[in-house]
């Protein structure tokens, strides 16, 4: 929750640096680089392994407990380090894909901490794991789904490594750590899409929607949306890191891997989705975030057959995928807090919240869509965007709305959360 609160706040900053009258007030020129990383590595990076430790601690057994202990802790002390870089001197930002860093001390040693301790959480994870269960019980499938993103995320790791121990000799500066992240980083994003259709099954069933799928087919869609992860050794044994061919393979990799469970997936939740009763009150916040989660990332999967060139139809792109997963994710939550015995939070608020934020993103992800047609260039803000004509300008302040209304919804999320965790504990349910 911290990370979200923190990427929030460095997201307002960003919305305001981009939208048009209220650009040139920020104050420094790389401020808007600089809290673009740390947003970034917050809302993403800390953000959906956070949630992946949580999903994955509800899934293991009680074995290695000291060693789960050691990597929450490790990887708060990394997240604050991060967050804290940008206020103890000069930053030299970075923006690589996937993990943009600041080029200074405290950020990478935090980077390193929360690497080691999210090694630390995969490790327990692997170990710890309890038997399956039977592969005729839904539950089963979804423990089999948060196996997958564990072993995606050892293979992610790895590839981290493998990046850094190949390295060319004289590479620095920013090439660098886009060679460093590239492969680890397309891996992680097989990671998020399976726990975001493991949250997705999650959600379908615990807000009443019947689908039309058997565990066991479930369990073997889990399996293909695995299956690209195991070529990564082949991609490093058969090319250098940095050739063009290494490159173009991770990409053809998410390309074409990635949907395969996930479109299967979609389609079963849609058609349950239009053959099922609304849903009752207690569980509407639930399906809201399920409506939403699926209209925002298959949003931004669509945008990605638009891209073309360095604009922001880019950022168009993984917004829709990335706030998809959010809102899974958020749904989720809601959910799992009674169960937890904590306060259930207010329904009808929590019924509006996902809307709310997931209406906000979608005009911020049209907003940026629309510029990128009109050619307005990606990780620049200010007079660096060009905005010299009603159509940028527009397309850029619709941005800047849906932001803002995002920022709201967000805040809310929070909000919601927060009084759901400080009210009187329940009974843990079973």
């Amino acid at each position: 929750m911290v990370s979200l609160l923190g990427s929030g706040l460095f997201s307002l900053l960003l919305v305001l640096a981009r939208a048009p009258f209220v650009q040139g007030l920020i104050p420094w020129a790389d401020f808007f680089h600089t809290a673009l990383v740390v947003h970034v590595d917050l809302s993403v990076l800390v953000w959906f392994l956070a949630f992946a430790g949580v999903l994955w601690s509800l899934n293991s057994s009680n074995r290695w407990m000291r060693t789960g202990h050691f990597a929450l802790w490790l990887s708060i002390a990394g997240a604050v380090a991060m967050t804290a870089a940008p206020f103890t001197g000069e930053s030299h930002p970075l923006m690589s894909n996937y993990i943009p860093v600041l080029q200074q001390p405290l950020f990478l040693g935090g980077l390193v901490l929360f690497s080691l301790g999210i090694a630390a959480l995969v490790l327990r994870a692997m170990i710890s794991i309890p038997p399956v269960g039977s592969r005729s019980e839904g539950g089963a499938a979804l423990r089999f789904g948060l196996n997958t993103a564990a072993v995606a995320t050892v293979i992610a790791l790895v590839a981290f490594a493998w990046s850094y121990f190949a390295m060319p000799v004289g590479v620095e500066g920013r090439l660098r750590y886009e060679l460093l992240f590239w492969g680890g980083g397309h891996v992680l994003q097989f990671t998020y899409t399976l726990l975001m259709l493991a949250a997705w099954l999650w959600l379908a069933s615990a807000s009443g929607l019947k689908l039309p799928l058997s565990p066991r087919v479930a369990m073997v869609l889990f399996g293909f949306g695995l299956l690209a992860v195991f070529s990564v050794p082949v991609i490093y044994l058969a090319h250098p890191v940095g050739s063009v061919a290494h490159i173009r393979l991770f990409t053809w990799l998410m390309q074409y891997g990635g949907s395969l469970a996930t479109l299967p997936l979609a389609v079963i939740v849609l058609a349950g989705l239009f053959d099922s009763p609304r849903a009752p009150a207690p569980a509407r916040p639930l399906r809201a975030a399920l409506i939403a989660s699926m209209l925002l990332f298959g949003i931004g999967g669509v945008i990605g057959f638009f891209i073309h060139g360095a604009n922001v139809t880019v950022p168009a792109h993984y917004h829709g995928s990335i706030v998809g997963v959010t809102l899974a994710f958020m749904g989720l939550t809601y959910h799992l807090l009674p169960a937890l015995g904590l306060g259930t939070p207010e329904p009808r608020w929590a019924h509006v919240q996902p809307y709310l934020y997931g209406g906000g993103q979608l005009l911020h992800v049209l907003g940026l869509l629309i510029s990128g047609g009109y050619g307005v260039p990606r990780k620049v803000a200010g007079a660096a965007q060009g905005l010299d004509t009603i159509e940028r300008v527009a397309a850029m302040g619709l941005m800047g709305l849906g932001g803002l209304i995002a920022i709201l919804g967000g805040l809310l999320f929070l909000i919601l959360v927060w009084r759901a965790l400080r009210s009187t504990p329940r009974i843990v349910a079973s």
